[in-house]
């Protein structure tokens, strides 16, 4: 194989992987450097000249001219004899330069160059794709799907570059097709070896916010902030934007006409119910916004312990705490403050859970504040199987709990 019979022959990878040829020429000089070392022990005394116009290449050995019987080492020295059939008027002490033919580092250099070669345009074509995709962590991306398997989704963009989008990043109602477009956001990019892994999420707040961003243009055109994002995939999210011109209704644009603009964005996010509220910096009436469609009796905020009392009226309780306790922890989340939700007007005589930590387990108490259950009414006051489905937790064991509660009354 000939110089230019080398450099050819990468020639469909070079197309494959976009390399420009400058670069892979680059890459071949360093990786002819590699195998003169490991030959030679050295490529110091080698000059590679690389010519990416001819798409050529031409190494020269530069040796000492020795006298004949004296060369100690025939990588730096040459005898005069050996020296004298290059050119005839050489002499002891001259520097020879000898081009050497590719075929003349032997089959098994040729070997290794290929691979190595083969190798360092991988790690480059890498390199490269793994700076790409960490420049763009947190933007919108867009592919087919290739595979759907139990733990993850592969997805190829228009580059048929991979990308993972993992169970636990997908939205629970997700349906996937090969051959289907999918949208995400890149979440993540991981090196396994010397291999980029891109990582999605459909299930990031990041990815709503970035809807908006799209479908938006009062949002694109930075009319509109997006102060904050709060969801619970498929199910809810609460989005709080403000406007800097008071001729603007920040809410009216996100939604548009009878819920155009969002409409398709709830339909990409599998029809999860999004609240969008005007910001304030007013606390109370931030929290007031963010607990809709509830109507708020009183708040209490205590800036100390960082936890807002909530009081509303019987009938707004469940409103208020939502299904599954969604609407008041994505509440608490939006304004980054703990909200406690109280039946107005018997706040006085009801006991905290946290009372009763002697005769309940700290886990079923978690169990019963996750959706938003935190005084003892508030539990004796749901329904039974209500409490199954919303809690996880046995019938029997949210018996013994309204047992304890009830006797705390009737004592």
């Amino acid at each position: 194989m000939d110089n230019l019979a080398l450099i050819e022959s990468f020639g469909d990878f070079k197309e494959d992987k976009n390399i420009d040829r400058i670069t892979l020429m680059k890459i071949l000089e360093e990786t002819l450097q590699s195998v003169l070392r490991k030959k030679y022990g050295s490529d110091d005394n080698f000059d590679i000249i690389v010519n990416p116009d001819k798409g050529d290449l031409e190494i020269w050995h530069n040796r000492i001219v020795v006298a004949d019987g004296f060369s100690e080492d025939d990588a730096l020295e040459i005898e005069l004899a050996e020296a004298r059939k290059i050119e005839p008027d050489f002499e002891i002490g001259e520097e020879v330069s000898e081009k050497i033919p590719i075929e003349a580092l032997g089959r098994r250099a040729i070997l290794t160059l290929r691979q190595t070669l083969l190798a360092k345009v991988m790690e480059h074509d890498n390199s490269n794709l793994y700076e790409k995709f960490k420049g763009i962590i947190g933007d919108i991306v867009s592919g087919e799907i290739h595979h759907v398997r139990h733990k993850h989704v592969i997805i190829m963009d228009d580059e048929q570059n991979e990308m993972i989008l993992p169970k636990e990043n997908q939205i629970p109602a997700d349906f996937f097709r090969k051959g289907d477009t999918l949208r995400a956001i890149v979440e993540d990019v991981k090196l396994r070896g010397s291999k980029p892994q891109i990582i999605l999420s459909r299930t990031s707040p990041k990815f709503l916010e970035k809807l908006f961003e799209q479908e938006i243009p009062e949002i694109y055109d930075g009319l509109i902030t997006i102060k904050n994002v709060v969801r619970m995939p498929g199910d809810k999210a609460k989005v709080t934007v403000e406007s800097y011109d008071d001729r603007i209704d920040p809410v009216g644009a996100c939604v548009g006409m009878k819920g155009s603009r969002i409409h398709s964005i709830v339909r990409e996010l599998r029809n999860e119910n999004i609240d969008v509220i005007n910001y304030t910096n007013n606390m109370s009436l931030l929290i007031t916004r963010a607990l809709n469609p509830a109507k708020i009796s009183n708040i209490e905020i205590d800036e100390e312990k960082n936890k807002a009392l909530v009081y509303v009226a019987a009938e707004e309780v469940s409103k208020a705490i939502g299904k599954g306790g969604y609407n008041v922890r994505l509440a608490s989340k939006l304004v980054g403050m703990e909200i406690d939700i109280f039946r107005e007007g018997v706040q006085d005589e009801d006991v905290e859970l946290t009372e009763f930590t002697d005769e309940i387990d700290d886990w079923v108490i978690e169990a019963f504040k996750a959706i938003g259950l935190d005084t003892a009414k508030s539990i004796l006051e749901q329904d039974m199987d209500d409490l199954v489905k919303r809690t996880d937790l046995e019938e029997e064991t949210i018996q013994d709990v309204i047992n304890i509660l009830k006797s705390e009354f009737e004592d």
